[in-house]
């Protein structure tokens, strides 16, 4: 295994916010090739808590993998600002997700988290409405 940062991209999407919510996942290698990605459904939550909880499932996915360097890329400033401290947590339910993504961070031997516009972060994005969009078009009419 390469001794290079993995990059972590991740995004939520909430249709409604609240509403039907998806996170999506992007884990490239050192070498910028797509190790693994995952969707998954979130049911209902706020595009906030989408974000953070995206972000959640791509750390724990990372430390699974035993990827303990990462370069974190998200499109949400606002997670990003919170995470950095330079944003104030008014929402429990964020400040909840927050602590868990702090938690999840501390296992990491190094990291970094940048805000990226939206059209950077496609890929990731893309998986999270797949995931809106599986359990919708899956769901009993």
């Amino acid at each position: 295994m390469s001794s290079g940062p993995f990059q972590l991209f991740t995004d939520g999407a909430s249709r409604g916010n609240p509403g039907q919510a998806g996170a999506g996942v992007v884990l490239r290698g050192p070498d910028g090739g797509i190790v693994c990605c995952g969707k998954k459904f979130l049911g209902v939550c706020t595009n906030n808590e989408a974000e953070y909880r995206a972000l959640n499932m791509g750390l724990e996915t990372a430390l699974k993998q035993k990827y303990r360097a990462l370069e974190i890329y998200l499109d949400s400033e606002l997670v990003v600002r919170q995470l950095e401290g330079i944003y104030k947590i008014k929402n429990a339910r964020l400040s909840e997700l927050s602590k868990e993504s702090k938690r999840l961070l501390s296992f990491l031997d190094s990291y970094s988290i940048r805000h990226i516009p939206r059209e950077k972060n496609a890929a990731a994005d893309k998986l999270a409405n797949e995931a809106i969009d599986d359990h919708l078009s899956s769901a009993p009419a």
